[in-house]
């Protein structure tokens, strides 16, 4: 880009606020879907375990191409590779739709299109995340305005408006949801279309995709505290996707409510998770970052805890708001240190590994979830999700302290910030550190460059920063 937008922190240019309309949009749609998707499965199945194949799914593409789908986005066209994936996916969902109205929906349907929804899902957020540094020419005031108007927007959409919409809609048809979800994937296409194009960078060093791949996961693994960072949503993706298996069915079965309170449930979640995106800032600077981030996951384990042992839908809706609090604070805190303490060159790669460790657990959550309901009762994974998240959090508050937050802090700081590579010409491949190490690990690999038929020149580094996209 040709302009700085540093000289006027204001003022975005003008194709951020397509992107904003499309995040929008599109975020509105997956409220939609989130609410009604559930209710659908429903309607074919009671069968925990059934419906555990359909969550399971959904998480699938991240176990078996998260590390290498983000070093393939590296190298193609982010733009194209966004509006691409947005249209099949508006695509897929008009095809689930008419399948709905005809009738023909069934648990291997839904559980494919969950899958193929999911594989979109992980190539755009990856290439969404590095287009908006280039797009905002890696203005950290620009970026920081950004994603605090890009979350907001995927919160009050996805969150507040969307889930009743769902639950609304679908008293309509089963198709009437699905169709919406599909315009708005649409929609969000033709935007993200129309975005401008950024430049390209120069051809670098070739290497191979899956050495490229090491390095991003040998620098997590080598440093605890990044693993630690890790390890949270890792084990928490366990306990939440057991709870979100049988959510449904334990609202309609155990607290009595139908599809539209259902719906008010998840908006129930949704506010807490902005109250507590809101405070996170406050928390941390109050308690430093490391005992912040222990407090959340605290929280949460204990939010769940009590929704298992809640008597009727209001306590249940309260302990909902309560773990999306800790969950919402913990989505700034944790993201943001590691967007602070990770150069920029490993940024994607960094960011694609901790999530990829997520999504591979969270399979193993919703057949946890689907087997305790059916061998004991609904309460049951409820129960022991929140003994996991209590576990998780005794296990990796020893990797998350402030100390060791205050030292990655200041390796950072004296080794220039993320922005600016230790070394800009040479960066070696090196074994993961020794996980006791308190310091921030060697520079590892230098990122290369493969041709491909998307690929666009970009300059890199990137500016580290994660977009809340679907």
């Amino acid at each position: 880009m040709t302009t700085n937008p540093t000289n006027d922190a204001t003022k975005p240019p003008t194709g951020f606020g397509r992107l904003w309309t499309a995040q929008t949009v599109s975020s509105l749609g997956d409220g939609v879907t989130h609410a009604a998707l559930p209710l659908i499965a429903l309607t074919t199945t009671r069968n925990p375990m059934a419906l555990a194949v359909v969550t399971a799914s959904g998480t699938l593409p991240w176990v078996l191409f998260g590390v290498l789908g983000g070093a393939l986005v590296d190298r193609w066209d982010r733009r194209r590779t966004m509006w691409v994936t947005d249209t099949a996916r508006a695509v897929l969902l008009g095809s689930l739709a008419a399948a709905a109205a005809l009738d023909m929906l069934s648990v291997p349907l839904l559980s494919g299109v969950a899958f193929l929804l999911a594989l979109g899902g992980l190539f755009f957020d990856t290439a969404a995340t590095a287009y908006l540094p280039d797009l905002l020419g890696r203005d950290p005031a620009l970026l920081e305005r950004a994603n605090s108007r890009l979350r907001g927007a995927q919160t009050a959409a996805s969150g507040f408006a969307g889930p009743p919409a769902g639950s609304a809609l679908l008293a309509l048809g089963r198709a009437v949801p699905l169709l919406a979800d599909a315009v708005s994937f649409a929609v969000s296409a033709s935007l993200v279309r129309s975005l401008p194009a950024v430049p390209r960078p120069t051809a670098g060093a070739r290497e191979s995709l899956l050495r490229q791949a090491r390095a991003g996961a040998s620098y997590v693994f080598g440093d605890r505290l990044l693993l630690g960072l890790a390890l949270r949503p890792a084990v928490g993706n366990i306990a939440f996707l057991a709870v979100e298996t049988v959510l449904a069915l334990f609202a309609h079965e155990r607290l009595g409510i139908g599809a539209f309170g259902f719906g008010l449930l998840l908006t129930a979640e949704a506010a807490g998770g902005l109250l507590g995106a809101g405070i996170a800032s406050f928390l941390g600077r109050l308690l430093g970052t490391g005992t912040a981030l222990t407090c959340t996951a605290t929280i949460e384990g204990l939010a769940i805890l009590g929704l298992a042992a809640a008597p009727n839908p209001y306590v249940a809706g309260l302990a909902l708001a309560v773990c999306g609090a800790g969950m919402g604070a913990t989505m700034v805190l944790g993201p943001s240190l590691r967007q602070t303490i990770v150069p920029a060159h490993l940024m994607g790669r960094v960011a694609s590994t901790s999530r990829m460790l997520a999504m591979c657990a969270a399979p193993f959550g919703a057949f946890l979830g689907g087997w305790l309901a059916t061998t004991y009762d609904l309460r049951t994974p409820l129960f022991a999700a929140a003994g996991l998240l209590l576990a998780m959090t005794a296990v990796t508050a020893t990797m998350t302290t402030n100390r060791r937050v205050e030292t990655a802090l200041r390796n950072a700081a004296s080794n220039g910030g993320p922005g600016r590579p230790d070394s800009a010409d040479s960066l070696k491949e090196s074994e993961p550190e020794n996980l006791l190490q308190e310091s921030e690990p060697e520079s590892p690999l230098r990122e290369g460059e493969l041709e491909s038929p998307l690929r666009e020149n970009v300059p890199e580094p990137q500016q580290p920063t994660e977009v809340p996209v679907r």
